[in-house]
């Protein structure tokens, strides 16, 4: 491998190239940093200080809001510190690593999503039989299987990726390490494997989409025969649910659905499921969720009241 890659270290271009939009930038997605750091966090500790915590509901909750602080600490901070350096760069080794990461991270979240809505699915179409099936033991495997599925397509990516040649142009048009940016720099015809990089990352992708509304188009299907309080709490769970997916899925599908080709626009949707989607999951998740709310308030009010003794 060594005897084809001249390259050692990778320039990244970043967002921009002018320096007031970077300082603008840096203030901005250090705000958004901190606050997902800060919803998740208070996610994490109300499910698990709480009752909420044997309910899979808020378990994957739980393992969602902890997968989107892992996978947004693998980009934004390199991101917010190149966003103040003169040079941008990344060494070959931590651009392969974090290429490996994020896919393994954005994989498993993906998967956290689709058992939620599997979750949503038997909750509210086989009420009666929903303890049974979705028992702690049956929680602890859909996240195993997340965890595995997530580690085969990251695993596939980081071995398409890895053996390319590079022995030319070191420049990535984009703020972090990703297959298609590396594809357009690699010194060999990458047409077949941009091709197994679609079926790998965009299909997939899209498969999971079209499943997840498929699930929830008979959730709410079934929801016509519900009374309208449950109806109502219902719709209020899987809507949230709903617009999480399609934050996620959407730039996702841009990106990785088509050929091994890259556009300008590229980095700006990569911002939502990166960025923007982890900071909203907690306020999507907590404002339209009662037992949520309650479950926060309770929590806090309990340790100022006892703090306050």
């Amino acid at each position: 491998m060594e005897n084809k890659n001249n390259v050692t270290v990778f320039i990244l271009l970043g967002l921009s190239q002018n320096k007031n939009i970077e300082i603008l930038c840096f203030v901005l997605f250090l705000f958004c940093y901190v606050a997902i750091w800060v919803g998740n966090l208070l996610i994490i500790i109300s499910v698990m200080c709480s009752p909420l915590m044997n309910q899979p509901m808020y378990f994957f909750l739980n393992c969602l809001s902890l997968s989107d602080l892992c996978y947004t600490s693998t980009v934004t901070p390199k991101l917010m510190a190149d966003l103040l350096a003169e040079r941008k760069t990344i060494s070959y080794s931590n651009c392969m690593t974090q290429l490996f990461i994020l896919h393994f991270l954005g994989g498993v979240e993906i998967f956290i999503l689709t058992g939620m809505a599997y979750d949503r699915y038997v909750a509210i179409c086989k009420p009666l039989h929903y303890t049974v099936i979705m028992s702690r033991e049956r929680c602890h495997a859909i996240i195993t299987a997340c965890c595995t599925g997530a580690l085969i397509h990251s695993a596939s990516q980081f071995l398409l990726t890895i053996f390319l040649p590079f022995c030319g142009p070191n420049e990535i048009d984009h703020y972090f390490c990703d297959v298609y940016p590396l594809l357009k720099l690699a010194c060999t015809d990458t047409y077949r494997i941009g091709l197994l990089v679609v079926v790998n990352s965009g299909l997939i992708a899209l498969m999971t989409f079209v499943i997840l509304m498929v699930s929830y188009f008979l959730i709410l299907y079934t929801l016509r025969a519900y009374p309208a309080e449950s109806r109502s709490k219902a719709l209020s769970t899987c809507s949230s649910h709903v617009t999480v997916v399609v934050l996620f899925f959407v730039p996702v599908l841009f990106i990785y659905i088509r050929p091994a080709t890259t556009f300008p626009e590229d980095k700006v949707f990569a911002l939502f499921y990166t960025i923007i989607a982890p900071m909203f999951n907690p306020l999507i998740y907590t404002l339209r969720n009662m037992e949520m709310k309650n479950a926060m308030k309770k929590m806090w009010y309990h340790h100022l009241f006892w703090e306050g003794k």
